[in-house]
């Protein structure tokens, strides 16, 4: 509900600034923490005792822009004061993508589906958007506790409005102007179709060991089954006129042993059809900590590698403690059909590191990934914020979720349920050329704004007092 995110603010800040210190921070803290609770219920894969302590600790970064308000905006007047607040929640939302979880918890992903607000992200990345919900809620507060009489507050509200305005404006401008007008070219994405027979308790062995030669080889039939199927059904979308096909996130788990093979069939399948073939791997190395490689391997049309890319970001917990980390580097290859790269999954939350994709003019953007029922449809609406930032065209192939494309201005072009698909395939037509965006150019700026304005407006507070 996005309306609720630009007005549940209104009503908390209002209550915070109303009562006393010892009494109305604690009340929020605990409203923000139960509400987080509620809404990533299931999505946070921290268990028992050590989830409530995770919210107990989120809780102070949720809080913190209503601290600041409480002791800050009250000693200042007019439009000064209705900056503090929503500079306070950008600099902390801003400072919290920077750490293991990446953007997850940004209210600006509230506003998935409103195109012309979203195309701020290309000037502003999701700081402009989170700047705008806290700007319009103390901007409501001003007018609240002053009066509709009073003139600073009625400048300052109609200050607010009018940017929100404008913001919204330029957004449906850009987006009936300067739509995507390149050629297209045919993507199919793919899900693995056959489940792996193994128990937990075999595949907790061959994580993290002893495997029994019977795990071994139950794990050995089942991969080679699922390689020959992957193939096939990479063939038969390449047979369709497909010139990019990619499998999502993990799909084929392969022997360390077995890994040159497997990519040399896939080498002569892209030489044989002319086409790019992106083979999304787990690579396990049995007896090893970390045991598992998460990749991405490119095949060029003569069949020759054209990269290599493991997966940055890890998912915090399980997954990073099994898997071997990349270096963080995007790859990009020049290719009839644009300038391509690849992100795998949980990268995809992290701005900063798309911000290579943006500087490197990349067109074209592959993200394997492999979600869960708690997280879906969400991660996916949340991947397509990086293309608009970014301005590309991103194909998001999900495991276990929502598949989605977007263009380069978020506008959905295809879309595929994992959950209710049978045959797990999408197909796309995806436009081959991206735009060079001025937060490609300049990257986090805004941000850095509001961060110096969270150490000036307090500066600026006390001198007036």
């Amino acid at each position: 509900m996005p309306l609720a995110a630009w007005f549940a603010p209104v009503f908390l800040l209002r209550f915070v600034r109303s009562q006393k210190l010892r009494i109305g921070l604690p009340i929020a803290y605990m409203l923000l923490a139960a509400g987080f609770a509620f809404q990533f219920r299931g999505m946070v894969p921290i268990p028992g005792v050590t989830y409530l302590i995770f919210l107990l600790l989120w809780g102070i970064p949720l809080v913190f822009p209503y601290v600041v308000d409480r002791l800050v905006a009250n000693k200042l007047a007019g439009l000064k004061a209705t900056l503090v607040f929503p500079t306070a929640w950008t600099a902390m939302e801003y400072l919290l993508a920077r750490g293991p979880y990446g953007s997850w918890g940004s209210a600006a992903y509230s506003q998935y589906g409103n195109l012309p607000l979203l195309q701020v992200l290309s000037v502003t990345g999701l700081w402009g958007i989170t700047f705008l919900l806290g700007w319009f809620a103390a901007a409501c507060n001003s007018l609240w506790e002053n009066g509709l009489d009073f003139q600073r507050a009625r400048a300052g509200a109609w200050m607010c409005a009018g940017t929100i305005a404008t913001v919204v404006l330029l957004g449906g401008i850009r987006l009936a102007l300067l739509p995507p007008s390149s050629q297209t070219v045919r993507v199919a994405s793919i899900s693995r179709s056959i489940a792996p027979p193994l128990s937990t308790l075999a595949v907790k062995r061959l994580f993290e060991g002893p495997a029994s030669s019977a795990d071994i080889a139950e794990f050995r039939a089942w991969a080679t089954a699922n390689e020959d199927d992957l193939l096939a059904r990479a063939e038969r979308e390449m047979q369709a006129g497909a010139k990019i096909v990619f499998w999502g996130e993990t799909n084929a788990f392969v022997l360390k042993e077995e890994e040159t093979a497997f990519v040399r069939r896939g080498g002569d399948l892209a030489a044989k059809y002319h086409a790019y073939l992106g083979m999304a791997m787990g690579v396990l190395s049995l007896g090893q900590r970390p045991c598992c490689q998460n990749k991405l391997v490119l095949l060029q049309p003569n069949g020759q590698v054209a990269w290599e890319y493991d997966k940055a970001r890890p998912i915090p917990g399980a997954e990073a403690a099994h898997q071997i980390h990349g270096d963080g580097k995007l790859r990009v290859l020049d290719t009839p059909y644009g300038r391509l790269s690849s992100i795998i999954c949980f990268d995809a939350d992290f701005p900063q590191l798309l911000a290579q994709a943006g500087v490197s003019g990349v067109d074209v953007l592959f993200d394997p990934s492999n979600d869960w029922r708690a997280i879906d449809p969400w991660h996916t609406q949340m991947a397509s914020f990086r293309a608009i930032e970014q301005g590309v065209n991103l194909i998001r192939h999900t495991s276990q979720g929502l598949s989605a494309a977007f263009d380069y201005q978020g506008r959905r072009l295809a879309a595929m349920d994992d959950y209710h698909s049978t045959d797990k395939v999408m197909v796309t037509q995806v436009p081959t050329r991206g735009v060079r965006t001025i937060y490609s150019r300049l990257g986090d700026w805004f941000a850095w704004v509001c961060l110096a304005s969270l150490v000036l407006l307090p500066i600026a507070s006390v001198r007036r007092h």
